[in-house]
């Protein structure tokens, strides 16, 4: 019994130690067969993928070896690897009859390769996972074709098992964008809990979709299974998806509404839709979202917020496109009014609060209304620092466009002290830096901006640090500093939305200091202020001119990505909009808006594709493997 008990924890010992020891094997010889694999010396990659695959009968790694000597020509040793794995199964293995008829299609015998492929899909088991296997197979050698037929006859033997997903998927890769089309409407329309999934994978066959082709044929097919299927609610979502995917909110927001009146399930959907609407700049289309919640009644539950967004979109508006309309602002303020009234003064209208503040002072000249309004608000119960400290920063801000500074310098050093460990006390901090500036006291403006470059806020320390450059670069270069004090008197003005009165004031900069290091910063406040009257195209002349005359100051990346951004979102040409996004990438890679102009390039560049463009050109069929896959 003792020798019995000795010889098996022998035993038992040495299988644990083998166990242990082919996991480290394996990823020890496949991490190193990798590398050689990605950087293609094949022929040090062969010997270790062959054992790794003897040891872990990893399927994948034996598809990398076959391919290893696909790309070494060496054919006749793959064929026979092939047939001595075929002789090893017990049933016949489709995956093997793939492999080697895809070694066949590369020397040029389409007929035997053709042979093995019937082959394969004829000894599929009957099962969806093996189907699943096999096609899989067929598309991992561009085989796509052959991946179809394979589920074709899936659907055939295993009814009621469609495939319609994974047919999608190859017919993209055929480029038969209708039947496509049809597969993925099927899917929706056996499950709709598939939606979301058949959305994603839309979304990215549609990205390559540049004359919109494939999306007029969706436009086409989903319109016509919604007449024939009506009673199939997936295919109206489909559809309002694929309109707000087009930025087509009034589209969109009809198609829900008549949605919501058969199934009274969509006032979210709407809400979402309004709110995107709102983002995207589409004031009417958000107006009209909010006013359909709101026609639902006070019974509704999106009913308030639906109220009081449709109050802040129609504020929005009016500052970005209805500014010089005093009748219309004098109405805006009625509504807030109705607002308060309705909705009251607590912490979910704080925003309501400040820009109400702010419309009655610097679009209405009322900032004694302003201030009472904002005291109203102080007055709400339990309201957090960083709360009450929005609503006393405005309120600062009021005091400076009633010229009374020194009532704001107090108020704002109370936020700072109040918001020590948050980003609106350095906020804060940057404010009252620019009023010092704004005053003249430039050396004490500048010695304050110098420690808030180190900002956690990056758009506090950008600004800290563009405004310290300009002090610098711009005193002390004459014996007077009465060019910059100008400049900053028009700043003064620009914040206070005087702006005739800062153009002028830029103006008798430029007549009395035509050669002074201000003109690229006047030319860019001039452009700023025109982009707020949305002159866009005299904003882009300004920016034009900094650009082309002041390459090598400190604002040209700036400007330049401004320029671009006109073209693209306001002057409606973006093809010339896509070439300065290039530019900028070239000519100021250093710069802070690299990030967001390669990303906005790479978008347009979709739709005008370079003329050196590698886009159309295929994928190697086999891509490179990392260790992580393992």
């Amino acid at each position: 019994m003792k020798y019995f008990l000795f010889i098996t924890i022998i035993v038992l010992s040495f299988s644990t130690a083998n166990a242990q020891r082919k996991p480290s094997e394996i990823q020890t010889k496949s991490s190193l067969a990798i590398r050689y694999y990605n950087a293609k010396n094949y022929e040090k990659a062969i010997p270790l993928l062959q054992d790794v695959y003897k040891i872990s009968k990893n399927a994948t790694y034996y598809k990398y070896y076959l391919n290893c000597l696909i790309q070494l020509k060496r054919f006749a040793e793959a064929e026979k690897n092939i047939q001595k794995e075929i002789k090893k199964q017990r049933t016949p293995n489709p995956e093997l009859y793939i492999h080697w008829g895809y070694v066949l299609k590369v020397q040029k015998r389409l007929e035997e390769a053709d042979e093995k492929y019937r082959e394969a899909i004829d000894n599929i088991p009957a099962n969806k996972g093996s189907y699943l296997i096999a096609a899989s197979n067929f598309l991992a050698w561009g085989e796509y074709e052959y991946a179809k037929q394979t589920y074709l006859k899936g659907r055939e033997v295993l009814v009621p098992e469609q495939f319609n997903y994974e047919l999608a998927r190859v017919y993209l890769y055929l480029r038969d964008y209708d039947n496509m089309m049809e597969e993925y409407l099927n899917v929706v329309r056996n499950d709709e809990r598939q939606l979301s999934r058949v959305q994603s994978s839309l979304s990215s066959a549609m990205r390559l979709d540049i004359d919109d082709g494939l999306r007029n044929k969706f436009r086409g097919q989903v319109l016509k299974r919604i007449q024939a299927e009506p009673q199939v609610i997936g295919y109206n979502r489909l559809l309002i998806w694929f309109f707000l995917q087009e930025k087509k909110f009034s589209s969109a927001l009809r198609q829900s509404v008549a949605l919501d009146r058969r199934t009274g399930e969509e006032v979210p959907q709407i809400m979402r839709l309004g709110t995107t609407a709102l983002r995207n700049k589409k004031y009417i289309d958000a107006k009209n979202a909010f006013d359909y919640l709101m026609e639902k009644g006070k019974g509704n539950p999106y009913y308030r917020q639906a109220f009081a967004l449709k109050i802040h979109t129609s504020y929005i508006q009016f500052i970005t496109e209805f500014s010089d309309d005093k009748e219309l602002g004098k109405k805006l303020a009625d509504d807030f009014k109705q607002g308060f009234e309705f909705l009251g003064f607590n912490p979910a209208t704080l925003n309501m609060v400040q820009e109400n503040a702010h419309l009655l002072a610097f679009y209405l000249e009322e900032p004694g209304a302003a201030i009472d309004i904002l005291k109203s608000g102080l007055k709400i119960p339990r309201l957090k620092p960083q709360e009450t400290g929005i609503l006393k920063t405005e309120m600062a801000d009021i005091y400076i466009y009633s010229n009374d500074p020194w009532e704001a310098t107090l108020i704002y050093s109370q936020v700072i002290d109040a918001n020590k460990t948050n980003s609106l006390g350095d906020e804060v901090k940057l404010k009252k830096a620019k009023l010092g500036y704004y005053l003249g006291n430039f050396s004490w403006a500048k010695a304050q901006l110098d420690v808030l470059k180190a900002s956690t806020s990056k758009l506090t320390a950008n600004d800290a640090l563009a405004l310290s450059l300009l002090i610098g670069n711009n005193l002390n270069l004459d014996t007077t500093e009465i060019p910059l004090q100008m400049f900053a008197r028009a700043d003064l003005l620009f914040f206070q939305n005087r702006n005739d009165l800062a153009m002028a004031t830029l103006d008798s900069i430029l007549e009395i200091y035509p050669y002074h290091t201000l003109v690229d910063d006047i030319l860019f406040r001039k452009a700023k202020i025109e982009m707020d009257k949305q002159n866009y195209t005299i904003a882009a002349e300004y920016l034009g001119q900094i650009v082309s005359d002041f390459s090598y100051g400190l604002l040209a990346d700036d400007a330049l990505f401004m320029l671009a951004e006109l073209y693209n979102n306001n002057l409606g040409e973006k093809e010339k909009a896509k070439g300065l996004y290039k530019e900028m990438l070239t000519q100021f890679p250093g710069s802070v808006f690299i990030d967001e102009s390669r990303e906005k390039y790479r978008e347009l560049r979709k739709i005008y594709p370079d003329e050196e463009s590698d886009l159309e050109k295929e994928e190697p069929i086999i891509k490179g493997i990392e260790e992580k896959e393992f």
